[in-house]
């Protein structure tokens, strides 16, 4: 599927804001979700490359494959996901292959990639862990992190933040936000393809006006709690680690309605080689004990 196509297909499923953690997998079309004991032992040589995210929580579950699986070899090569779907599809122009797996924190890379022809079909009792509507050819999605409007709450009332992503382009809030940050270009991105190049643009120049930039969306909804802005934009796991650590915080999460402003991303893996144990490491992201660690520790759902 090509990218923009993607982004676009997995924005339809964005207003999602009461989905529960683990809604990706947990008990797709009745099944009871698989554990790590019913998949077959891992062995031999992989190479994964793995986009960075989730401040070390993707190693720690790459850490319980390796010690679950002690005949298997995985190399894993760590970069940003944008930059590693670049490379993979530079080497398959050269025709070379080095990778066997790519998981990626992005959508959008992850239909990159795919559009090489590289990436292996994925089998059908496979696809059916997933609950309908996150069936794609060749890649599985591991976690999903929406995009969020968190705000202050002794600023704003729920009622007075917008519902309408481009209504932030005429408000007067203090808006915080991260425009480096990979997940806001893919909102942006989002944007285009639902309001056109020229209303995106005269959104991002509307907004600039009355906003703080900050390194990352964690900056963003921290500045947010401590009143700094009105209002921010983030993925929603930043402000539920927030309030799980400081339960009084001044923060809380609002969604707008069917924009680009709760696109709903998703982090996921494709195989690139044939044979069963690229398949069947897919698995392993997606039984019970992964989906249950990253829904607790990452927040992601």
């Amino acid at each position: 599927m090509h990218r923009r196509a993607l982004l676009q297909a997995v924005m339809a499923l964005g207003a999602l804001g009461s989905l529960p953690l683990g809604a990706l997998h947990a008990r797709a079309g009745g099944r009871v979700p698989v554990s790590v004991d019913e998949l077959p032992t891992l062995r031999g040589d992989l190479t994964l490359y793995l986009g960075r995210g989730e401040g070390g929580l993707y190693e720690n579950v790459l850490a319980a494959i390796r010690k679950h699986n002690p005949d298997l070899n995985l190399l894993v090569r760590r970069g940003k996901t944008a930059a590693l779907a670049n490379t993979i599809v530079a080497e398959a122009k050269a025709g070379v292959r080095r990778a066997d797996l790519f998981w990626a924190v992005d959508s959008g890379a992850l239909g990159l990639v795919a559009d090489t022809g590289q990436a292996r079909p994925l089998p059908e009792d496979l696809r059916a862990q997933l609950k309908p509507g996150f069936h794609y050819p060749s890649w599985a999605p591991v976690t999903g992190r929406i995009r969020t409007l968190p705000f202050n709450t002794m600023s704003l009332s729920p009622e007075q933040v917008p519902d309408d992503i481009m209504a932030l382009a005429d408000t007067e809030l203090r808006i915080g936000w991260a425009p480096a940050y990979g997940a806001f270009q893919s909102f942006i991105t989002t944007m285009r393809l639902l309001e056109g190049d020229d209303r995106t643009r005269d959104w991002l120049r509307g907004v600039s006006r009355h906003a703080r930039s900050y390194a990352g969306e964690l900056g963003v909804v921290m500045a947010t709690e401590r009143g700094e802005v009105d209002l921010g934009l983030a993925n929603h796991y930043y402000t539920l680690r927030l309030k799980a650590g400081k339960p009084s915080a001044n923060i809380d999460l609002a969604f707008t309605k069917g924009d680009a402003g709760c696109l709903l991303n998703a982090s996921g893996i494709v195989a690139l080689s044939e044979g069963d144990t690229p398949m069947n490491f897919i698995r392993y992201l997606l039984t019970r004990e992964v989906q249950s660690y990253l829904a607790r520790e990452a927040y992601e759902i």
